[in-house]
């Protein structure tokens, strides 16, 4: 049995942080009936595709089941509430107001099931003078200052690879909603889980905060360079580039007794501490790639390793799903999509010895369980096809 197998969560959420949120639960064995406007998610419309199915849609959807509602219909929303009437989770993304103006709002749900625990994702959550408007993970990297960390000092703002923000709020979404659901099961007590976009990264910048609450430091970027340690960094060699971290004292007099071979630069004034080091980094950098260019990386990563100080390679992509360690973790899962066949996804990076996460189902088809899940309400085939000539469901 998973952890969250006694969990029933209904996802009326579209396109990331909201669908990456009731994903993860579902791969703890939650189940997740996700409720599809007309058309479907949003992502079912982000290539690429295989045989016209969205392979974006299908990563961050497995273990769930999909139905279609029309929520702007009264019929379509009494169907909703009596889904939600034997739900313990539900998980919505929508604009602060537009919940609301369907009546599948926190209020309206808690009057009927008082145990629901409704978690709304937003741009700038439900409160303050932001909340009207729509946020996107672009705008809260620029917003939250990320942007203005990220890249190189007097280069044009860069946002991060990936889409941190919108993550980060499934990421948020999810820890808040076990907590709320353990408040649950020691009380009987639901309640409201309000989840900005725009705030989940905050408590992230910790050394960032440190230095601004303390001494007014406003955080510059920093480029391939670490705020505080140093060398913790991109270091160039003689084919590339490796990182190096020698995040502490103990790791750099490794570096210089046994991998460089530079006893002297532990004396050195300039170098004498992690603080020290990181005032004098581009001059320490200039020392280390005079000494690292003249090697391959492979080379200075094995005398890294044998000497204990903490380096690695900087990866593509491919090279990354291809490193044996994410092979041999489960990082790298398969499945079998119906129509797009067998597909790869990235697995769990959270390993519970006793009740490991599991693929049970891929992404579904659009409305593909409508008729399963409407027929364990009692609605048989012939009431179905009258809900879909009325365009109730799809």
């Amino acid at each position: 049995m998973l952890p969250l197998t006694n969990m029933k969560v209904l996802d009326i959420s579209q396109i990331m942080a909201g669908p990456y949120c009731t994903m993860v639960l579902g791969d703890m064995g939650a189940e997740v009936i996700k409720v599809e406007k007309n058309g479907g998610d949003d992502s079912r419309q982000m290539g690429p595709y295989i045989n016209e199915e969205s392979t974006c849609f299908a990563q961050i959807n497995r273990n769930k089941k999909s139905i279609s509602l029309n929520l702007k219909e009264e019929e379509g929303r009494e169907l909703f509430y009596r889904l939600a009437e034997t739900a313990d989770v539900i998980v919505e993304n929508y604009r602060p107001g537009v919940a609301k103006s369907l009546k599948v709002d926190y209020e309206t749900i808690k009057a009927f099931n008082p145990g629901i625990i409704y978690c709304s994702i937003s741009g700038y959550g439900q409160t303050g003078p932001y909340s009207h408007k729509g946020g996107f993970d672009l705008v809260a990297q620029g917003m939250s200052g990320l942007m203005s960390m990220t890249g190189e000092p007097g280069r044009r703002p860069l946002k991060t690879g990936i889409a941190v923000y919108d993550i980060g709020a499934g990421i948020t979404a999810t820890y808040s909603i076990l907590a709320a659901y353990i408040h649950k099961m020691n009380t009987g007590e639901g309640q409201l889980v309000d989840v900005s976009i725009a705030e989940c990264g905050l408590p992230w910048f910790t050394w960032e905060a440190a230095a601004y609450f303390a001494e007014g430091t406003i955080p510059e970027p920093t480029g391939w360079r670490h705020r505080v340690s140093a060398p913790y960094q991109a270091i160039k060699v003689r084919d590339g580039y490796i990182m190096l971290g020698c995040a502490n004292q103990r790791t750099w007099e490794r570096l210089c007794h046994e991998v460089i071979h530079r006893p002297d630069l532990v004396e050195e004034p300039r170098f004498a501490t992690n603080y020290q080091r990181g005032q004098n980094v581009e001059a320490l950098e200039t020392i280390l790639e005079e000494i690292f260019v003249t090697r391959d990386k492979h080379v200075w990563l094995d005398a890294c390793d044998k000497a204990g100080v903490p380096a690695g390679p900087i990866n593509n992509f491919a090279q990354a799903m291809e490193d044996p360690h994410y092979q041999e973790r489960g990082m790298i899962q398969e499945m079998e999509h119906p129509v797009i066949g067998t597909m790869k996804t990235i697995g769990f990076p959270g390993k519970l010895s006793r009740t490991p996460a599991q693929i049970r189902r891929p992404a579904p088809l659009y409305a593909q369980h409508t008729d399963e899940v409407l027929d364990q309400l009692g609605i048989d085939k012939s009431r179905c096809d009258a809900l879909r000539e009325r365009g109730v469901i799809m």
